[in-house]
């Protein structure tokens, strides 16, 4: 199942359609048009496969392509034009750094951007209309504080921004086109943290206020002036929102349909269209 709402506003959530298949632990990224969801892990096997739709309309997806490598835990940001996914778990070659690019205006697989600065899989990523910006992860057990960005209009390695403000791994990330928003995740527990960076800089992150509870596996949607983070291991359901450009606590949203974690998120005005 997928959900949309209008992140303008608030209220519950409503049916968009469905994938073509059941998946967990996906990356999802998007223009000001369309929606690509990629990777996850279908049972116990990770996929490498990527659907799409078109915002202004509700349906079901279509088939876009496939990823390089099966990817579960795979992240997505992108700008106006290209979506990347990084990292993953593969069946293959296990937590891996790839990163890997499409152009969102059309459809086929993806081609090699690059490499992480580390192997990583449940990372969190935002993006500016320049930048792509991917936080922390996990390498089987092993988690990082790590901040490394990219140019998303050109290829190459991962450099390192800064660091979170304590090794985090399956966190929820959103942008305007200035300021990124981190939320959640586990530590040595799960946390309510929400940090934040300034994107045109480097450096490390910075409290910015608490989630409703401690939570993780969320995923997130932004505005250029709002990040919604949705369900997760501890609030299922729930919906809830800061305002980028200041900081403070989340507040409360409203609901999805059902239950979610380790869902992915999109939206068609995040920070990388500015």
């Amino acid at each position: 199942d997928v959900d949309y709402f209008n992140i303008a506003s608030t209220g519950n959530a409503t049916d968009f359609g469905n994938l073509g298949f059941t998946r967990e632990g996906m990356g999802a990224c998007g223009s000001s048009t369309r929606a690509i969801f990629g990777g996850g892990q279908d049972g116990s096997a990770p996929r490498e496969s990527m659907q799409y739709t078109t915002f202004a309309t509700t349906g079901n997806f279509v088939n876009f392509g496939n990823l390089a490598e099966e990817e579960f835990g795979v992240t997505a940001f992108s700008s106006s034009t290209r979506g990347v996914f990084a990292g993953g778990l593969s069946d293959d070659i296990g937590t891996n750094n790839i990163m890997q690019y499409v152009t969102i205006a059309s459809t086929g697989n993806a081609t090699d951007f690059g490499d992480l600065t580390n192997s990583v899989y449940f990372a969190s990523s935002c993006a500016s209309s320049t930048r792509g910006v991917i936080f922390g992860g996990d390498n089987e057990g092993t988690e990082y504080n790590t901040i490394q960005y990219v140019t998303t209009a050109s290829t190459g390695n991962a450099t390192d921004f800064g660091d979170l403000l304590a090794a985090t791994t399956e966190t929820a990330a959103g942008s305007s086109a200035t300021r990124g928003v981190v939320a959640g995740g586990f530590t040595t527990g799960q946390v309510n943290t929400i940090q934040y960076i300034t994107i045109a800089s480097t450096g490390n992150s910075s409290d910015f206020g608490d989630l409703l509870a401690v939570n993780r596996r969320m995923s997130a949607a932004s505005s250029p002036a709002r990040a919604v983070f949705a369900g997760g291991t501890q609030a299922a359901n729930t919906l809830q929102y800061v305002t980028i450009a200041s900081t403070g606590n989340a507040t409360d949203f409203g609901d999805m349909t059902q239950n979610r974690d380790k869902s992915a998120g999109c939206s068609n005005a995040h920070g990388g269209l500015a």
